[in-house]
């Protein structure tokens, strides 16, 4: 009788590869998946109006009855933002540890699926059965409490999932990162460790997240101003060493930003955080003491525009101004693509008078990722026989690459992944075979998928060049024009000041529609696209620029 060929590990990342941000891998063997994070992205430059970006989980929905469950690692934007919008149509289990699940239950709430979607509570030790996979929480450090890597028994072996960590030896709450575990995960076999590579080009070790404590205690103890710090909403333990260092200096705490009032207020019911009573107060009323006595935390450390802290810097806040009296921290590095946004707010608020501290200045900022020492001890301890570089754009995979054969992975034994190609993987081979739909799918306010690359095209268009608009009236079967042509332009040319080519225009768009009726165009749309010919000609020859042209004829 013939064997049946054993099926291989299937691993394929639908995002987070050449790219900060959008978190999601799955993993499958047979008729089994099970899904590592989902997380959202930001726009690029290009991406004109968009507000997210999340992953194409097409592949999963299309297997759906197959998907076991969502393990999350930790409860960061780019690691569970995305679940709100895919949770809709892919009701699946969901498991993460508390604050985790605390975070993502404030989001299931705006969209309405806080009764719909099944959160599974675990804790660092516990392992949860999903189909013929077996997933083990590692308590690991990270810029959020609660965060876990992933170690997941398949029946190919075990393969690792770090998610975002480091190693701090004092952590302002909980345990270090359990080195332990990974040792003896490491002695049993582990067949692939898929590590984050965020830090992976800074040498040495990750700071500890006390540091950042020390440097507010020195910020606090030499102001009287008003101190506003500016830090990521997720990042619990920086929130809770400002709050320490405005209970030791007598200052009274105020919160603004919608997701940093959301997140603070989970930490807290949690039990993440802990705030003396009578210290948190309103924002309305802070006019009520002394700018010695008060800390306003805010979100904006990345200079988002719509942010408290850029509409404070830009006078655009409803109940707080800034000036002379005011000490602003930025405690935060920028995200890479954000440094100019930063930049600005920076100058804006020097601009005020406002006294401004950032990590160039004080160490007012650890990261929250493994820096290079940190990922080769847990490489060395979990010995995997594969290793894939995971979170980062394609430098830092590369340089992760290197830090793997630095502690003995055979370079024949590491890979780089792609975006939507799938890795298989046995106990003596790892290659890519094959591809599933991967991508982008953005989100413009309430739509979801809805604005493609036609669309960023246009946008694009418009942003460069303008519109021009040609409006008339027509009696396309009789052959007459009835009124107009009027031009109307936006973002091309001051009407005022450009009289004379308005006329000009005109008079093409009358020549164009004149020709064409009297040669008998019976089409709408043939004369649409005349015109549009004809206008783009002539006004890149009068202007060199070739704005949108768009006809809009009412046959009467």
């Amino acid at each position: 009788m013939a064997k049946t060929k054993k099926q291989k590990l299937k691993i394929i990342p639908l995002g987070g590869i050449g790219e900060v941000g959008k978190n999601i891998t799955v993993v499958e063997y047979g008729d089994d998946i099970l899904v590592v994070d989902c997380g959202l992205g930001f726009p690029d430059d290009d991406m004109l109006g968009i507000d997210l970006v999340i992953p194409d989980v097409s592949y999963l929905e299309k297997n759906a009855d197959r998907v076991k469950g969502i393990i999350l690692t930790h409860g960061h934007e780019d690691h569970i933002g995305a679940l709100p919008y895919i949770l809709k149509d892919l009701n699946v289990p969901v498991y993460g540890t508390r604050l985790t699940l605390g975070i993502l239950t404030n989001k299931l709430v705006e969209h309405s699926l806080e009764r719909v979607v099944k959160l599974n509570c675990i804790s660092a030790g516990d392992t949860v059965k999903l189909g013929c996979f077996s997933a083990e929480a590692i308590r690991v450090n990270h810029s959020i409490a609660d965060s876990v890597a992933w170690a997941i028994t398949t029946p190919v072996g075990t393969v690792v999932f770090s998610g975002d960590f480091k190693i701090d030896v004092t952590p302002i709450e909980g345990e270090m990162t359990d080195l332990t575990r990974f040792g003896e995960l490491g002695k049993k076999g582990v067949l692939a460790f898929f590590c984050e590579s965020t830090n992976a080009e800074r040498s040495g070790y990750t700071p500890s997240e006390r540091i950042v404590g020390n440097s507010l205690d020195t910020i606090f103890s030499s102001t009287s101003k008003r101190v506003t710090i500016a830090t990521f909403s997720s990042n619990v333990h920086r929130v809770q060493q400002i709050i320490n260092a405005s209970e030791k200096f007598g200052r009274k705490v105020a919160i603004t930003g919608r997701s940093m009032i959301n997140v603070v207020k989970a930490a807290m019911d949690l039990g993440y955080m802990h705030m003396p009573e009578g210290m948190l107060i309103d924002i309305g009323e802070m006019k009520r003491y002394r700018p010695d006595q008060l800390t306003l935390i805010t979100t904006g450390s990345q200079g988002e525009p719509m942010s408290a802290l850029h509409r404070m810097a830009y006078s655009d806040h409803d109940k707080i101004s800034l000036g002379a009296d005011d000490l602003v921290v930025i405690s935060a590095t920028p995200i890479p693509g954000n440094e100019k946004l930063v930049s600005n707010v920076i100058n804006e608020l020097l601009r005020k008078g406002v006294e401004v501290v950032y990590n160039q200045v004080a160490d007012v900022h650890v990261s929250g990722h493994a820096c290079q020492e940190e990922i080769k001890l847990v490489t060395s301890l979990l010995k995997p026989t594969f290793f894939v570089p995971m979170h980062g754009e394609f430098k830092h995979l590369s340089q992760n690459k290197l830090l793997a054969e630095m502690v003995g992975v055979s370079p024949d034994n590491i890979l780089i992944p792609e975006t939507g190609k799938i890795i298989e993987l046995d106990k003596k081979s790892i290659r890519t075979n094959g591809t599933v739909p991967a991508g982008n799918v953005l989100v413009d306010g309430l739509g979801v998928g809805d604005v493609g690359s036609v669309v960023l095209r246009d946008r694009k268009h418009l942003a460069q060049d303008g519109i021009v608009m040609v409006v008339a009236a027509l009696d396309i079967s009789a052959g007459y024009l009835l009124s107009g042509p009027d031009v109307v332009t936006r973002g091309f040319v001051y009407v005022k000041e450009s009289e004379e080519l308005m006329e000009e225009m005109r008079q093409v768009a009358y020549d164009v529609i004149d020709k064409t009726l009297d040669a008998g165009y019976q089409d709408a749309n043939a004369i649409k696209n005349a015109l549009r010919d004809d206008l783009t000609k002539y006004l890149y020859s009068k202007t060199r620029r070739r704005p949108m042209i768009l006809p809009v004829l009412m046959d009467l």
